[in-house]
């Protein structure tokens, strides 16, 4: 019988920290941007660490998704929060990883968390965070999220479903 056990203490802001406040867990891994820009007949892909040089690159491109692992560098994720105006609740519940799944509607954008077991040492869960906006979809994990290649891959395929779909469909295949 697999056990299930807490693998950290919850991290929470400091007592008296506004709503809204970014402090990542002290275990938070480094952060590193994925962008996958695509439509039906272009495809491009490539990682960064800047979300200027994210956001040069996919200029002009109809659909989006950039997938966000590690949750270290608060200011990255503060700046795609930014760019794509995201309430500063919603930023707190991705850098903050104890939260139980739930789906938020927003003015703009649906926000959803999930947990993503992982067998390890017992079963253990990763928080993964999901926004899917009209043409966007922003992904956070705490680290990889190995399930998301088998998407990634099929994005490659010119004639496939997931380029000829929106964003919506995109959000579906990686929950």
């Amino acid at each position: 019988m697999l056990q299930h056990r807490r693998r950290r203490k919850e991290h929470r802001p400091s007592p008296g920290e506004p709503p809204g406040s970014l402090s990542p867990a002290p275990h938070a891994h480094p952060t590193r941007l994925h962008l996958v820009a695509f439509d039906k007949d272009r495809l491009i892909q490539q990682q960064s660490e800047s979300v200027t040089e994210i956001e040069e690159r996919a200029r002009g491109v109809a659909k989006v998704w950039i997938d966000v692992e590690g949750l270290r560098d608060v200011e990255t994720i503060r700046a795609l929060g930014q760019r794509y105006d995201l309430h500063p609740l919603t930023l707190e519940d991705i850098v903050q990883v104890v939260q139980r799944p739930k789906v938020d509607v927003y003015e703009g954008y649906l926000f959803v968390v999930l947990r993503l077991p992982r067998l390890g040492n017992g079963l253990l869960t990763e928080q993964v965070a999901i926004v899917l906006g009209g043409d966007f979809v922003l992904t956070f994990g705490e680290r990889t999220i190995e399930c998301f290649e088998a998407v990634r891959r099929r994005l490659t395929h010119s004639h496939s479903r997931m380029r000829s779909r929106g964003v919506d469909y995109l959000a579906y295949a990686l929950i």
